[in-house]
């Protein structure tokens, strides 16, 4: 839905909610002449994983230039993010310093992680998490072993995961417990007219 703002120079974009099934590339698009690591980090990835499966001189030269960038990036930003983990478009690192992923990690659609976030193995689930689309992980936060985490689902700052967390589920503490869920396809309230 779109509405004009008072001075009627710009339309205002009201957003119905983040997806968690269609990636929105927007949010990993950057600026020409930017100074955006996080979002060139990604894009390092992308360009490896678009160079795959090709023995092709030129696609050769691309893959081993992306991870030339990759690791330039990751040096920058301080995040270990390995070329080959599964990660849907619309990912956001807004403070991608401390960043930790296992290459076995599977990240849906829109999800947003913050500094320090750690998703890698161990606790009592064998495996690496699985995050499902629009997965808000707060700084700090620690998802370990086979978990699966649900779609428009919110991880606390500095909370430790070792269990599934259900979607529109909020986790906190250590260990982390629910406590909220809220109805992941109702509209957000801001629509509802």
């Amino acid at each position: 839905m779109t509405s004009s703002s008072p001075d009627d120079s710009e339309p205002e974009v009201r957003s119905a909610g983040v997806s968690a099934e269609v990636p929105d590339w927007s949010r990993e698009a950057m600026r020409v002449g930017a100074w955006d690591p996080p979002r060139a980090l990604l894009a390092s990835i992308r360009a490896w994983r678009k160079a795959q499966g090709s023995d092709r001189v030129d696609q050769v030269a691309q893959r081993w230039l992306a991870v030339l960038r990759h690791r330039f990036w990751s040096v920058v930003t301080g995040a270990d993010i390995p070329l080959n983990c599964a990660i849907e478009g619309g990912l956001l690192l807004p403070h991608p310093n401390g960043i930790v992923i296992h290459p076995r990690v599977r990240i849906g659609p829109n999800c947003m992680l913050f500094q320090q976030v750690t998703l890698g193995t161990g606790g009592p689930m064998p495996g690496a998490p699985t995050l499902a689309g629009h997965v808000d992980i707060g700084a700090g936060a620690k998802v370990l072993g086979g978990v699966t985490i649900g779609a428009h689902a919110v991880i606390g700052a500095n909370a430790v995961v070792l269990c599934d967390v259900p979607a529109g589920a909020t986790a906190v503490g250590i260990p982390a417990r629910i406590v909220a869920r809220t109805d992941p396809v109702a509209p957000a309230p801001e629509t509802l007219a």
